[in-house]
């Protein structure tokens, strides 16, 4: 579906967040702005008693939603594309470790957006493809789960790999 993550009435939205888990741009940004300070206070909280570096990459966490229309956001560190190297296991323990998360905290509904593909620059194609694809195959997945895609042209994408993955 395209849309916006922060408005999406699901249980669980997924936050492609940076790893300080204080904020930052994109998909970050939207969500504490939208969601408002208890958010922050919760990530502040997580950061010194638990991930004082930052969360790692591929790893998930849950804090509240805030004023968001959900109940939790899922918190998620997704790698940096980098031509040679592949980081596609990070990619997918993103969804992966979300969807187990979701799973712990009963959510019947979870949104993801397409991680990595903003600043991150994974290339759209293949990041819709890890992520329907990981979806598909989680051994615990919620009832619901919705791809988020920011713009028509992703939204483009994922219809035409959907189309290949599940024909």
């Amino acid at each position: 579906m395209t849309g916006d993550i922060t408005a999406q009435e699901v249980d669980a939205i997924v936050n492609a967040a940076n790893s300080s888990l204080l904020g930052g741009g994109g998909v970050d940004g939207a969500i504490h702005r939208r969601g408002g300070p208890a958010i922050l206070e919760e990530c502040r909280a997580l950061r010194a008693a638990r991930y004082g570096k930052g969360l790692p990459t591929g790893e998930a966490v849950a804090t509240t939603a805030g004023r968001l229309p959900a109940r939790w956001v899922i918190h998620t560190v997704g790698p940096v594309w980098a031509e040679g190297v592949d980081r596609t296991p990070l990619l997918r323990a993103c969804y992966t470790n979300s969807l187990r998360v979701a799973a712990e905290l009963d959510a019947e509904s979870v949104a993801f957006p397409l991680i990595s593909s903003g600043v991150y620059r994974w290339p759209k194609r293949d990041a819709v493809v890890q992520a329907l694809d990981t979806i598909r195959t989680a051994a615990t997945s919620p009832d619901e789960v919705r791809l988020v895609l920011f713009d028509d042209a992703g939204r483009a994408v994922a219809d035409e790999v959907y189309a290949e993955l599940f024909a």
